[in-house]
């Protein structure tokens, strides 16, 4: 029976969830160079065409329209074809209080942010219409199967092995944060990355677009319960600790090794708060959610190091260096702390072992997934296009060379 109150919750998280992508769009326009800003924002923008179209249309129907091998779901509803506006959620999807209608444009909401995610990693020099088609593969071979694999009717990662995921550690976070790290490889360094120092050119941007993250991951992570209930309480609560307690743990950092706090760090701490406690957050109790966002900080910071300094791979918005590891360590932490009275299954803290393995494997079966899946899309749309912008495109600026426009048409200054 449909329950008006689901209902509705489940419809305003939803566009709650949706507000993400353009808050993404500053957050990236205003970490990226004066001449990218565009491009880093059109980056966020197409998706939302794109990615609305393709899951109406394909994406729900393999994700959710049923289970083939516990990998895909099918070809059934194509176009919704065969539901109706009354037909209640799959029970698999663990509510059969809201439409299904409703609980399709909600997971399409995560369609969208998580490819846009991808796109921090290799902004400032792959081609828009390289990255256009990337994504439209991407979201075909990657993003549609894993979802049906963590959530899906009989999928193969979330009742097959065990793993959990509440709000989309595997599948959103890793699998965007380990295909822009893959793409960066492939698409190679800036132009004089290891030479000059790339600044953030209007951190006003930043702040904008981490306040529309924050607010739009509260219906990401609530409305993960799919229903107006205490779970979803749980969670906003657990989001909201999560991320505070991560963004003190950032500043902590900046002092440390600047000498004073900084806005830009105070920023990528909360996103790194709430990609740790996405998985968990409908699974651990309170004092886990502060744990997780206090040590999630120093282990994004760590790796941002790692990627940057260590390994010279340009990961130029950070994407895996937050989203990424801040995946895989919040779904090692969902297996350390989980508690039954909460949901799912207990975890190691609590007298199984066997979670943090379930847990460990699902990651390494999204990792393996993923960089699979993103070496396909980017093999098959670099045989007609070449990925990378050219020296002089690049030089210029994508705003320019990729789009014909400039963020600021009157400003002189020197970049």
């Amino acid at each position: 029976m449909i329950n008006s109150g689901d209902t509705s919750f489940i419809i305003i998280c939803t566009a709650l969830v949706f507000i993400m992508t353009p808050g993404l769009g500053f957050f990236y326009g205003g970490l990226g160079r004066r001449k990218n800003v565009v491009s880093n924002m059109m980056n966020s923008a197409f998706i939302l065409g794109l990615g609305i179209v393709m899951w109406l249309v394909l994406g729900y129907s393999m994700a959710f329209g049923g289970n083939t091998g516990g990998i895909i779901g099918s070809f059934d509803h194509i176009l919704m074809n065969g539901i109706s506006f009354t037909d209640l959620s799959d029970p698999e999807a663990e509510s059969g209080s809201i439409p299904v209608f409703v609980f399709a444009v909600f997971q399409m909401a995560f369609a969208l942010i998580t490819p846009a995610i991808i796109t921090g990693s290799v902004a400032g020099r792959i081609k828009f219409k390289a990255l256009f088609f990337i994504i439209a593969l991407w979201s075909i071979i990657v993003y549609y199967p894993l979802a049906h694999m963590v959530w899906g009717e009989g999928g193969f990662i979330g009742q097959t092995i065990g793993a959990l995921d509440f709000a989309g550690g595997d599948v959103v976070h890793i699998s965007s944060g380990v295909s822009g790290l893959i793409l960066a490889l492939l698409v190679g360094k800036r132009q004089q990355y290891d030479a000059i120092s790339y600044r953030v050119h209007n951190i006003p941007f930043v702040m904008l677009g981490m306040a529309l993250l924050w607010f739009g991951w509260f219906g990401f992570n609530a409305g993960s319960a799919l229903a107006a209930n205490d779970l979803a309480g749980h969670a906003f609560l657990v989001t909201a600790l999560a991320a505070a307690a991560a963004l003190v743990s950032w500043m902590v950092i900046d002092v440390i090794k600047e000498g004073k706090p900084t806005l830009i760090g105070a920023c990528t701490g909360v996103v790194a708060g709430l990609v740790g406690i996405t998985p968990a957050a409908g699974f651990v109790p309170v004092y886990a959610a502060l744990i997780i966002g206090l040590a999630v900080s120093p282990v994004c910071y760590l790796g941002i190091v790692l990627i940057k300094r260590v390994l010279k791979i340009d990961d130029a918005l950070d994407a895996f260096g937050c989203h990424g590891i801040g995946g895989i360590f919040g779904g090692l932490m969902t297996g350390l702390f989980a508690q039954a009275a909460i949901g799912g299954t207990d975890g190691l803290a609590y007298g199984n072992p066997a979670q943090l393995g379930a847990q460990a494997l699902g990651i390494v079966i999204t990792i393996g997934w993923t960089v699979a899946g993103t070496l396909v899309s980017a093999g098959i749309v670099r045989i007609f296009t070449p990925l990378r912008a050219t020296k002089q495109e690049e030089v210029v600026g994508l705003d320019t060379s990729q789009h014909g426009e400039s963020a600021y048409p009157s400003f002189n200054g020197l970049d």
